[in-house]
């Protein structure tokens, strides 16, 4: 990837984005120097113009950003890093400097959810219901999806909107952990979606 630093005094702006939620959480400046070091390291480092030198995010409060990806635009002059904060990204403690305003729909929340769940399949922790499923096989999460759809029926015909709630988040859980048995993620979902919509 090859970066216009030529212009703004060698430096170019890098938008950072949370890659599980997709809310954009701060801007900040790099030079060449900074982003060969952000690649180098894999957690952002800027360029601060107020110190005058290199400035990892997180170096004072421990809250780095970790990078996912990095992309540029079609100029190659404007980055954007996907990341996984850890912590608060802004200094007054909220999760975007950008403030609440940024925060995603609740939907992105499904996306939070596959990749945790993820994290769950990848590390198999101890004592975790999730690995207990994918240790059982897919035979196993299916039967258990199966089971907490008719447990969706049943509350919506005979126990109320509040345990149709409950019972819904639960088949939802099991969808989620069945997807990434299988490796679907919700865009692929969405996608076959919006090809069934009639125009």
């Amino acid at each position: 990837m090859k970066l216009q630093f030529s212009q703004n005094n060698g430096l170019i702006p890098a938008i950072i984005q949370d890659a599980a939620t997709n809310s954009v959480l701060m801007l900040g400046f790099m030079n060449k120097a900074a982003y060969e070091k952000t690649r180098k390291t894999k957690r952002v480092t800027f360029y601060s113009r107020s110190k005058k030198r290199l400035w990892a995010k997180g170096e004072t409060s421990g809250n780095f950003l970790d990078v996912v990806n990095i992309r540029a635009d079609c100029d190659s002059d404007a980055l954007l890093i996907r990341v996984k904060p850890r912590g608060a990204t802004c200094h007054t403690g909220v999760q975007s400097c950008f403030g609440r305003g940024a925060n995603p729909p609740n939907t992105i929340f499904l996306e939070t959810l596959l990749t945790l769940i993820k994290e769950r399949k990848r590390d198999m922790p101890s004592g975790s219901y999730t690995v207990s499923l994918f240790r059982a096989g897919i035979s196993k999460i299916g039967a258990k999806v199966t089971e907490e759809a008719q447990e969706v029926v049943k509350a919506a015909l005979n126990e109320g909107k509040k345990r149709t709630v409950q019972e819904t988040s639960d088949l939802l859980y099991h969808i989620s952990v069945l997807m990434v048995a299988v490796e679907v993620k919700w865009e692929d979902v969405i996608k076959c979606l919006k090809k069934r919509r009639k125009p």
